[in-house]
């Protein structure tokens, strides 16, 4: 609504002190404060009423209207029950900011004040929010040239002023808008950290069955979070059961508390993600011709067919996965598996859509960066195809792969908490191979670091073909009454020892044996003298009866603390 439509009403007792030129400015919202400072609670685009209980003395006014000014208020009312007129101090102070200034009879409480702007405030954007539906989805059906998410977030803004983002479920950023400045400033970049908490929020709450939106607060920001939901076609693990979906949903990030809004705006904000859904359904309809071209390629490897049979239809996908490559390139597979503990379902369609976005990097936006991804999925895991590009020096080797200590670093925060209490996610890494004769090999070596993985603790974790030549291969293989009998002997007298005295025997043994027995170099990182260290050592092989300059007792205790 407009300053203007305000000064018209009579009902609210307003006299207009000073700001004539400008009571076209809208009003967004309305806010009651005596605080000296109340810049914290603004947002923009506010009318603020004061009591001015704020004011000491005439000097206080221009700072204070300052600090309006800058938050991008609208408009200041003024009460006269407290002082009788507006001291003249904060007219002036006003008309030198150009802001407009309003003085509310006595007779007439803030709270009425209040109920009528928020009355008109939420009445026009609910007419302006169905205006950007339809004004949407008239561009959508007119084809891709409505330009996806992103433009729907622009109107959004545009219309509305409601700063919005559109996260995948692994917290990568999918949309978001333009940089453009309006009432409450330009519109801030959420950083990935942002992303990935607002995703572990909305995954974490959808597990519990929550119905949405769902409020969080970050770094005192509330912002409401909706899921994007496809069109039912999307991964399931069984009829009925939303985890599925659940780990595949984009979700709609909107820096407002919807816990205000009234219901015909919430319906409102439901047709929004209903539009930006389209944009999601596109997406999965232009990965069926990767995922077909994966799931023949993997059914030719596991049925043993020729490697020549192979090779003619990787040279089939090489060019769908790497346009304008002229050479066929390496490949690598990664294995991936999600398990519900309650052993229901087939996780193959969750874990290839899933370990679609997983793969793609977290620093690309869009709603379609993986296009040289080829995942398939059978026997309840999804096997991805990773095309690598030869390395252009002369040399046939493969460039940068996966790592699969690296895959799920960005990742593992918002999945754990998506996972946490109901499942695992699993995944293995190849190594890179340049032939169809090695893809069987990379297969069976992504299972088996699949495997490897599977049995560490943790919701979300991985292996890669270099664990496989490893100590770290046998460790977790070990029968856990072994593991636990084998580590107490060794550990738990030092353990002991460091609970009674706090002289952290473990950490030392740790630093010793990390440092390859070099007593300058352990003293160094543990600060301490060398003596000191050397005294610590005696009393682990005093409390143990094992020998530090053995290479047998050194291997024993490392093997220990690994399994510890």
């Amino acid at each position: 609504m407009r300053l203007r439509a305000l000064l018209d009403t009579d009902a609210l007792g307003l006299k207009l002190l000073g700001g004539e030129d400008e009571l076209d400015r809208g009003v967004r919202g309305v806010m009651t404060t005596d605080l000296r400072d109340p810049s914290r609670y603004l947002s923009g685009g506010e009318l603020v009423l004061t009591g001015l209980a704020w004011r000491r003395d005439a000097a206080d006014s221009e700072p204070f209207v300052r600090i309006l000014v800058q938050a991008g208020v609208a408009a200041l009312a003024a009460g006269e029950a407290e002082l009788g007129d507006v001291p003249d101090d904060l007219v002036v102070a006003c008309a030198r900011h150009r802001l407009p200034l309003f003085a509310v009879h006595e007779s007439v409480a803030f709270a009425t004040i209040t109920e009528h702007v928020v009355r008109q405030v939420s009445g026009e954007r609910a007419g302006d929010l169905a205006a950007v539906v339809d004004r949407h989805r008239r561009m959508m059906t007119s084809g891709p040239a409505g330009g996806g998410p992103d433009v729907v977030l622009d109107l959004l803004g545009s219309d509305l002023d409601l700063r919005a983002w559109v996260l995948s479920p692994t917290g990568r950023l999918i949309a978001a808008p333009k940089e453009t400045t309006g009432a409450r400033g330009a519109v801030p970049a959420l950083d990935p950290e942002a992303c990935a908490r607002l995703a572990a929020e909305h995954l974490a709450a959808a597990r519990t069955g929550r119905r949405g939106p769902h409020r969080v607060v970050l770094d005192r920001t509330t912002y409401s979070l909706f899921p994007v939901r496809g069109s039912g076609r999307g991964p399931s693990s069984e009829p009925g059961d939303p985890r599925g979906t659940m780990l595949s949903d984009w979700l709609l990030a909107v820096e407002a508390d919807a816990g205000d809004w009234a219901e015909e705006r919430l319906d409102l904000l439901q047709g929004v993600t209903q539009l930006i859904a389209v944009e999601r359904d596109r997406r999965d309809a232009a990965r069926t011709v990767r995922r077909r071209l994966a799931q023949e390629v993997l059914e030719l490897v596991q049925t043993g067919a020729a490697p020549a049979e192979i090779a003619a239809r990787l040279r089939v996908a090489a060019p769908v996965l790497l346009p304008g490559l002229g050479t066929a390139p390496h490949w690598q597979v990664v294995v991936a598996r999600v398990e519900w503990e309650d052993g229901r379902g087939d996780g193959g369609p969750v874990t290839q859509a899933l370990l679609e976005e997983i793969l793609v990097d977290p620093a690309s936006t869009g709603p379609e960066p993986s296009d040289r991804i080829a995942v398939a999925h059978t026997g309840g895991e999804a096997i991805a195809l990773v095309p690598l590009p030869s390395v252009t020096d002369g040399h046939d080797e493969a460039g940068p792969g996966v790592q699969a200590d690296a895959l799920l670093e960005s990742v593992r925060g918002p999945l754990t908490a998506g996972l946490d209490g109901d499942g695992r996610l699993t995944v293995g890494v190849s190594a890179a191979v340049h032939s169809a004769e090695g893809l069987r090999g990379a297969l069976e070596e992504a299972r088996h670091a699949r495997r490897v993985a599977a049995a560490r603790p943790g919701r979300v974790c991985a292996a890669g073909h270099q664990e496989l030549a490893s100590h770290v291969l046998l460790l977790p293989f070990v029968p856990d009454d072994v593991r636990r009998a084998f580590t107490a002997r060794l550990l738990d007298p030092l353990r002991e020892y460091d609970r009674r005295h706090r002289a952290e025997l473990i950490p030392t043994l740790e630093a010793f044996l990390d440092c390859d027995g070099s007593w300058t170099r352990c003293a160094s990182r543990l600060h301490l003298h060398v003596n000191t260290l050397r005294y610590r050592v005696g009393r682990i092989e005093q409390l143990t009866g094992r020998d530090l300059s053995r290479l047998e007792d050194k291997l024993d205790f490392f093997l220990a603390l690994r399994m510890s």
